[in-house]
């Protein structure tokens, strides 16, 4: 294994590494959720919550696949996050990424205008946003890499920043296109099926990986 992932396995899932900025970051993460839910009760719209369940469960996913190539590589998975944390939750998972993205997609439909109709640069505007936010969480990415906290792996994915695209299509911008599609179904049903099914992949995944095939991941 990778000098990296030996580093991300190392304190994976021990809560004796807990920090106390955990707390608040919680409660605001419950903060935005309950107002936005508030908010929902009024007005009948749940897409902003749906928009942020939907971006975390795609995120879920990604991460759970990440960590099936690890344990069949028996080398390295895409990405690890060896870098300082309060709690490693996977390979390439942390308690502070799983926090940003319980909010990034409603940071995203709170962007968006009430019109369906408006465009910025010939985009319509959950698109131009979908875009835009996928080029910015790159950039991000990209720092973090720089400093050592997010590694990235083999040289097909990622070498020397040339495979940057990749990041943005497999990484970031089909988050969006998830929440695109979740937001833009009529019926509250299908927006909950989809949901649904979204997360009932990655928990599946987990229980094959973790409770059947008993892999560390």
């Amino acid at each position: 294994m990778t000098e990296a992932t030996v580093k991300a396995l190392s304190g994976l899932r021990d809560f004796s590494m807990i920090k106390w900025y955990v707390i608040p970051l919680l409660a605001i993460v419950f903060y935005i959720y309950t107002r936005e839910m508030k908010e929902a009760r009024k007005t009948g719209n749940w897409n902003a919550v749906l928009a942020g369940l939907t971006i975390f469960g795609v995120d879920f996913f990604n991460e759970t696949w990440n960590g099936w190539v690890m344990v069949l590589s028996g080398r390295s998975a895409f990405w690890t996050t060896p870098g300082d944390t309060a709690l490693r939750t996977m390979v390439g998972w942390n308690i502070e990424i799983m926090f940003m993205f319980l909010i990034v997609g409603i940071i995203f439909y709170n962007t968006l205008s009430e019109s369906t109709q408006e465009k910025i640069l010939g985009l319509p505007e959950k698109w131009f946003w979908a875009i835009g936010y996928s080029v910015f969480c790159v950039f991000v990415e990209c720092v973090l890499n720089y400093g050592g906290h997010l590694v990235w792996e083999y040289p097909w994915w990622f070498l020397s920043f040339k495979g940057v695209w990749l990041i943005f299509l497999f990484g970031y911008f089909h988050f969006f296109c998830a929440a695109i599609l979740v937001i833009s179904l009529r019926k509250m049903k299908a927006k909950l099926l989809t949901l649904g099914i979204i997360y009932a992949v990655p928990v599946i995944m987990n229980i094959i990986g973790f409770g059947i095939m008993g892999w560390t991941y």
